[in-house]
């Protein structure tokens, strides 16, 4: 059974798409067929990986209405279906729509027989796109920088998907949250996260990502942080955010 999976936080900056590519990259590593679904119009994803913009992008089949998605490969059990700068303009068009909030649902589903992992990178907001992607989603999971501006946000995340449980998709639920850019030396960080569990208990992940160069510097080469630096912080960190989702692999159904 694929488990569909949203990467999530409508605060820009917190380490998503990075969260996206190495846990991609990781559960491929580990023997899992993934796919990776570009859902930002800023492309970081895409860009990440070294994939150029082509004419199966979310957007040809969102709004150009292309048969099917067709994902594009990387390496051995993980592909890709990249963004294009177009994707900016699907929101505005697909408002018009019937059902808008089940284009993504409906373009996946094809796709779930043929991997183990759906993997779908969200824009820093709660727009249709968003949406589009909790609604196609079986979980939502969501990298969280330990600071109070972010903790603020959690509460509309969860409004958010409730939100959508109770009207699209009643699968939907928010299955993990963890921190990113971590230190436990700041006192701050460790009060957030004792916030953090107040909110979401035994779903925040035990697995902390701390600071770490060698994310930064990843994606500049198109590779992900096991390839770019495999003996670093970012991939013994990632390694065991890794470890954790597929932990819950029972609880979903695999």
């Amino acid at each position: 059974m694929c488990r569909v999976i949203s990467i999530s936080n409508h605060k820009g900056g917190v380490g998503k798409t990075t969260s996206v590519v190495n846990i991609g990259a990781g559960l491929a590593y580990k023997g899992r067929k993934v796919l990776l679904i570009d859902l930002d119009p800023q492309a970081n994803l895409t860009i990440s990986l070294g994939v150029s913009e082509t004419d199966n992008s979310v957007y040809d089949a969102l709004v150009k209405k292309t048969e099917t998605l067709k994902p594009v490969n990387l390496k051995p059990g993980l592909d890709i279906i990249p963004a294009s700068t177009e994707l900016a303009a699907a929101e505005i068009e697909l408002n018009t729509e019937t059902d808008n909030e089940k284009h993504i649902a409906n373009l996946i589903e094809p796709l779930r027989n043929e991997y183990d992992y759906i993997i779908m990178d969200c824009p820093p907001s709660l727009g249709l796109l968003t949406l589009n992607a909790f609604a196609a989603s079986d979980e939502v999971i969501i990298p969280i920088q330990p600071h109070f501006l972010a903790v603020k946000g959690l509460a509309k995340i969860i409004e958010v998907v409730n939100g959508i449980k109770t009207t699209v998709n009643e699968k939907v639920e928010i299955s993990a949250v963890f921190a990113v850019m971590y230190d436990k030396r700041k006192i701050l960080h460790k009060d957030v996260m004792d916030t953090i569990i107040m909110y979401f208990d035994d779903r925040v992940l035990n697995a902390k990502v701390r600071e770490n160069i060698a994310l930064a510097e990843a994606p500049a080469v198109g590779q992900d942080i096991f390839e770019y630096a495999p003996d670093s912080n970012g991939a013994f960190d990632y390694g065991r955010i890794v470890n954790e989702i597929i932990a819950m692999e029972d609880k979903f159904g695999k």
